[in-house]
């Protein structure tokens, strides 16, 4: 392995709303026992402690939850991220926008206290969730390592999410998720199609009972799962995965073979795509690059 990273998935119930001195004593110990793992990842809304509630309390709960992206809570777990020296990507938080909308918003931060990158929804579950919904995809970069993206719990129906993230450079897409609901069966079966349809790492990490059914995993490029939870029950799942098989797998095909992004290469033809009102052609249809990363991300 060439570009080795480790990491942790961590399938747990919802903890105390905002409680951030009970969530870094908990992952505190995980570094105790997890010595060399680079990166931690918490399920969808993992701090904000909500139960069952009617939708009036759940609303007001929100409300009280909400902080701008600059606030406390953040500036309390980039802290945390730096004093530990880890990759951090604590779930998603309910965020106040400049527009004074609520949004879904997935936070990551690195080893050196900075919140390296922060992504909003743009799939909220309707009609059940009632956020705005974001307007854009994103991915890090996760310095010697490689880049990252950002996906959250229903992004992952759309292929156009994972497929942008992918083209955006993502070599490993983190999927955070709370679902209770018996789809969660389907939602497997996703995150393993993500992987393979993009050849990408994908790791689908989802909340432990009783605000989740569980059942996280994380596949590789060719869609094998290396790692999966197969209960409800509070889990760590690790695993060290090398970035580089992304392209080894692109440049030779999933199982030898297939090798969907070089599909425009050469001389065949745009094709156009009513329902997007676009087209794809050769000249766009290639995952972002080193060279290319600054203006994908733009």
């Amino acid at each position: 392995m060439t570009r080795p990273l480790s990491l942790a998935l961590v399938q747990a119930p919802t903890a105390p709303s905002d409680d951030i001195g009970a969530f870094a004593a908990q992952l505190e110990q995980l570094t105790r026992i997890h010595r060399d793992t680079h990166l931690f990842v918490h399920p969808e809304l993992h701090l904000t402690g909500l139960s069952e509630a009617s939708p009036d309390e759940t609303a007001e709960r929100i409300e009280a939850l909400a902080q701008p992206l600059d606030g406390p809570r953040d500036r309390a777990l980039a802290e945390l991220a730096g004093d530990l020296g880890r990759w951090l990507v604590p779930g998603s938080v309910y965020e106040r926008g400049e527009d004074g909308r609520i949004y879904n918003t997935a936070v990551a931060y690195s080893p050196e206290g900075r919140r390296v990158a922060s992504y909003r929804k743009v799939f909220p579950w309707r009609p059940y969730e009632t956020v705005a919904a974001g307007s854009e995809f994103v991915v890090f970069d996760m310095t010697g390592f490689g880049r990252v993206g950002l996906s959250i719990c229903y992004d992952a129906w759309f292929p156009e999410s994972s497929r942008h993230l992918a083209w955006m450079g993502a070599e490993l897409i983190l999927n955070l998720v709370q679902t209770p609901t018996s789809d969660r069966a389907q939602e497997v079966t996703i995150a393993k199609a993500n992987a393979i349809v993009n050849q990408v790492f994908v790791a689908s990490v989802n909340a432990a009972a009783p605000n989740g059914l569980g059942r996280s995993l994380l596949a590789d490029p060719q869609g094998r799962v290396r790692v999966e939870s197969e209960s409800s029950e509070t889990a760590v799942l690790t695993d060290v995965i090398d970035l580089d098989e992304v392209a080894a797998v692109r440049r030779f095909g999933s199982g030898g073979v297939t090798r969907p992004w070089m599909q425009y290469e050469g001389e065949q033809s745009s094709l156009e795509l009513p329902l997007y009102d676009g087209r794809i052609s050769s000249g766009r249809w290639a995952p972002a690059t080193d060279a290319t990363a600054a203006e994908v991300s733009a």
